[in-house]
């Protein structure tokens, strides 16, 4: 069986973050998605939330698994049972910093692998903190995250604003 795992935040899923999965999910057996808990960033959503999103939008993609996790991506590959990461590249600035993170990942395990997928043009230029941060300003962010998590956006930030915390 091949299996993969394709870590990040995802705070919040954009849609370049689904077409990854969606395209990576068609070549593996199994899509395991990831959600790092990293205690040093202050996340929008919490980790639980991140989760239910991916969910949400992965509903149709019956080989993905979406599960949290804490620590070295390498890691969770083998607590997985899986062969290799997936990333996603925008940029050639994205490549510099993924070659080296898989470069570590190897050197700290050489069975694990990473295969690095291009974001499709379209949403080359997206990335959660953009989208936080038109949302933030008010801006349309439709064209940016999946249907389902637009209001989701827009709510929790209202809710930073208003100086509350509870769960979207």
């Amino acid at each position: 069986m091949k299996r993969a795992v394709y870590p990040g935040s995802f705070d919040p899923v954009t849609k370049g973050h689904l077409d990854i999965i969606e395209r990576a999910s068609a070549i593996v057996d199994e899509l395991i998605v990831g959600v790092l808990n990293n205690n040093e960033k202050t996340p929008l959503f919490s980790v639980d939330e991140r989760v239910k999103m991916l969910k949400d939008v992965t509903v149709h993609i019956p080989n993905v698994r979406v599960e949290s996790f804490s620590g070295l991506s390498v890691e969770f590959v083998k607590k997985c049972d899986a062969s290799f990461l997936v990333r996603g590249l925008r940029a050639v600035t994205d490549f510099e910093y993924e070659l080296q993170m898989a470069q570590t990942n190897r050197s700290i395990d050489k069975d694990v692998d990473t295969l690095f997928l291009t974001t499709g043009l379209k949403y080359a230029y997206i990335s959660s903190t953009i989208v936080k941060e038109v949302a933030f300003y008010g801006g349309d962010i439709s064209g940016f995250v999946p249907e389902t998590i637009v209001d989701r956006v827009y709510g929790k930030i209202s809710q930073k604003a208003k100086g509350k915390t509870s769960e979207v």
